[in-house]
């Protein structure tokens, strides 16, 4: 819709749902020419009337584009006599502000926006929702949610890719699918990003991961400017032959993005005409958690490592730490328990002083914003886990359900809403049951209620309780049968606290280790332990090249293939972080990797009595942020953390300036630059990320912010003296703007240097707008920096 707009003579910076009012004829025209090439379903024109971006009341836009779609399919019909079912998307694009804790706008805020939009378009008639262009799954997330809140009809949800195979949130095909499925979409897919040949493999790997219909929308191919025009480099027959590969692997719905105009639509009729009904084999049933970026599957593969340090139970400093919101010693055990091998962090706070409900989504959204591995929320109190599943960023478990009426009755229904998975306990009013049938019973009746509801079988976990061996010996090995016979009869993974089964007797580490043992023997998935405990991780190492888990002993020689280095090393990660503020450069620097931003203010003021400033600056901060980079650059980090990581640098320069204020002419500044989003381009997600890395590089950022007219720029370079410009572009029409801005700067500071970046930027694009440096994000944006100001 807004290329044909475009094409259709749509004014630059114009908001393109304001023509649903101002020119309904061209809408409905633009809707006929789709029509006749064969589309069934209709997108109405209201990608961007979010009440957080669109200006002024979204109600009459949204209720005239769908008004313009009925009378579209009116005209249709009335001229071709086609009687066949046309339907109406209600299309909702992102909002374009980046959540909390990365940005500043609430999930809430978020949710209530999507909410308005759906209702309105409900109430004006449309047949669906389409969700599409999302890069954030938490934003998806809320989006789904308010969808499916707002009435009962379909609701479809797409996500734009980067050619790694990850958005630019850092969500993979296989978290996007195992939250979304189970948050209740009716179809997920992808769209927009690039055309149909890069989509292919993301496509391919994605019917493996759902059994969820599928729509896939690319592009016309890659955009390109010619003479002011885009223009993308597949035509409709290319588009149709990789469409058809696409259509082969099993996709149920299939359309085009950007630049895809009728004749493209009616090449995707023909394809449909060949292949009304593709096969597809369903994909297998997987117990799947999910943070943002990573999907931990439970059941059919090595038993999983569930880190249970985060729970006050025992550990005095933990409970204090809760007590005082001491954030920097939770993250600290978070960070400790994944790096000793947990693929699961347990999280429970449950203190009788402790408001549970608000402070489990606080710790969720500190703990994700420095790890990407799933978390499980371990509560009795109802309110918490509520809150909890609703503001976790990915698809959580919930631990935990019994076998209690009250209990299925309170906590299934959350486990269906928010799409999250259950660990359910075999006790119920009577306690536990000795006897492993009785407690075999209980999980049965748990998976039974649950399926009922409409939470598949493939999100229940069953934790069949381990016992005391100092007072229920005889019931100790009635665990070990009734895992045994949940996995053969139920077959659905099962769980287990291990070392409650050596409480009050001596050298509890071997009791534990051999009962782990024991319990993987009869097909335990899942321990919940602790990781820093050597001997239980080793008896899970060495079980895995027994039972062919760790195929050709690989793990196992790559950890033990040194064994003395070894236990070193692990005597030093079960520390990691103890040096921190000690005036060590290995605290600052693993601080700011880690990115515990409430530490690096602490360990400067140590490393200022034995090193100047600037050297902190120079060889610790500096080669700090390149290793950030360079992990975000080749994917072992994602967004999330390298922002935490550029905050945390942060506080360090505010400890810093005052210091590097007392030496003379010390300066923490390595150069000044303007930032900007360009005209008409109301987008600047990107140009803030870069705004932080640029800052804590020790570079002057002046950020002109979105929106900003060419000639502002250009007082700003006059006035500040700039050399160097950074300009992005998030909108194909605003490109244009971008080489205005370049071309009159050019004209009157020849020398000026300008960068460029934006999802619709490319090399290409930025020689042809006489640019100087095109970077494709931030981590680029700060090497080319560093070279011009050396």
């Amino acid at each position: 819709m807004g290329t044909y707009l475009q094409k259709s003579g749509m004014a630059a910076g114009e908001h393109p749902e304001t023509l649903n009012i101002s020119q309904p004829a061209l809408i409905q025209s633009i809707h006929l020419k789709y029509l006749k090439a064969g589309c069934d379903v209709l997108t109405t024109n209201t990608f961007g009337a979010s009440p957080l971006k669109y200006p002024g009341d979204i109600a009459p836009a949204i209720e005239a584009a769908v008004a313009n779609a009925k009378a579209a399919i009116d005209a249709y019909q009335r001229e071709t006599g086609d009687a066949s079912p046309k339907y109406i998307a209600l299309d909702l694009g992102p909002i374009g502000q980046l959540l909390a804790p990365m940005g500043t706008l609430s999930f809430d805020d978020a949710y209530e926006s999507y909410r308005r939009q759906a209702e309105i378009g409900i109430r004006a008639g449309c047949d669906l929702i389409l969700i599409e262009t999302q890069t954030d799954i938490y934003e998806a997330k809320a989006a789904v949610l308010a969808s499916k809140a707002s009435g009962d009809i379909p609701v479809i949800c797409t996500m734009s890719f980067e050619t790694g195979g990850r958005t630019f949130m850092g969500t993979d095909i296989e978290s996007m699918a195992t939250i979304l499925e189970d948050l209740g979409v009716d179809a997920l897919g992808l769209n927009c990003s690039f055309g149909p040949k890069e989509m292919l493999p993301l496509v391919e790997k994605l019917i493996g991961e759902t059994s969820c219909p599928i729509l896939i929308q690319p592009n016309a191919g890659l955009p390109k400017t010619i003479d002011n025009i885009t223009v993308y480099d597949t035509k409709p027959l290319a588009f149709k032959e990789i469409m058809t590969k696409i259509r082969a692997l099993g996709v149920t719905h299939i359309g085009g993005c950007c630049g895809t105009d009728e004749q493209y639509i009616a090449a995707l009729k023909e394809i449909v005409i060949l292949m009304p009904s593709p096969d597809r084999k369903p994909a297998p049933e997987r117990f799947r958690i999910a943070s943002y970026a990573k999907t931990v599957t439970i059941g059919g593969c090595a038993p999983v490592v569930i880190g249970e340090r985060l729970n006050p139970t025992g550990k005095k400093r933990l409970k204090e730490a809760l007590r005082q919101l001491d954030k920097d010693y939770i993250l600290k055990e978070a960070i400790s328990q994944i790096e000793q091998g947990a693929a699961v962090l347990d999280l429970n706070i449950g203190l009788p002083e402790i408001d549970e409900a608000a402070l489990m989504p606080v710790l969720i959204r500190e703990i994700q914003g420095i790890a990407d591995i799933p978390i499980q929320i371990d509560s009795s109190d109802l309110n918490c886990l509520e809150a909890a599943a609703k503001y976790y960023n990915g698809k959580p478990m919930i631990n935990s359900v019994s076998g209690k009426r009250e209990s299925l009755d309170t906590i299934l229904p959350i486990v269906k809403r928010y799409g999250a998975c259950v660990l359910g306990l075999t006790l119920d009013d009577n306690g536990i049951p000795s006897a492993a049938e009785a407690r075999f019973a209980i999980a049965e009746k748990i998976v039974r209620e649950a399926v009922a509801l409409g939470i598949p079988k493939r999100n229940i976990i069953i934790d069949c309780l381990a016992l005391t061996a100092s007072a229920q010996q005889s019931d100790v090995i009635e665990t070990i049968k009734a895992i045994q016979l949940v996995k053969s009869r139920l077959g659905v993974p099962t769980v287990l606290g291990v070392s409650n089964v050596s409480f009050g007797l001596p050298y509890r580490q071997l009791l534990n280790q051999t009962f782990y043992i024991m319990a993987m023997t009869a097909g335990l998935d899942a321990a919940i332990i602790n990781p820093g405990h050597q001997e239980m991780m080793s008896a899970r190492d060495a079980f895995n090249v027994l039972n062919g888990w760790d195929e050709q002993s690989k793990d196992y020689i790559q950890t033990y293939g040194h064994i003395t280095k070894r236990v070193e090393t692990i005597r030093k990660e079960a520390v990691s972080g103890a040096d921190a503020g000690d005036g060590s450069t290995g605290g600052l620097y693993d601080i700011i990797l880690k990115g515990l931003k409430g530490q690096a203010s602490e360990t400067v003021e140590g490393l200022l009595k034995t090193m100047p400033p600037m050297a902190i600056v120079d060889e610790i901060i500096i080669p700090a942020l390149n290793d950030v980079g360079s992990r975000f650059e080749n994917g072992t980090i994602f967004l999330p953390q390298l922002i935490q990581s550029a905050e945390t640098v942060q506080q360090a320069f505010e400890r810093l300036k005052a210091a590097l204020s007392a030496v003379e002419g010390a300066s923490i500044s390595k150069g000044k630059l303007v930032l900007a989003t360009v005209h008409h381009d109301v987008h600047d997600i990107g140009k803030n990320i870069v705004k932080v890395i640029l800052q804590n590089y020790g570079f002057e950022v002046v950020d002109l912010g979105k929106d900003v007219p060419p000639e502002t720029i250009l007082e700003a370079c006059v006035q500040y003296d700039i050399q160097v410009v950074g300009l992005s572009a998030l909108m194909t029409s605003t490109v244009t703007s971008m080489e205005k801005t370049i071309a009159l700067i050019k004209k009157e500071r020849p020398e000026t240097i300008f960068i460029v970046g934006g999802a619709v930027l490319n090399p290409e694009y930025a020689q042809m707008i006489r640019a100087d440096h095109y970077a494709k994000d931030a981590r680029e944006t700060a090497q080319i920096v560093q070279q011009l100001f050396r």
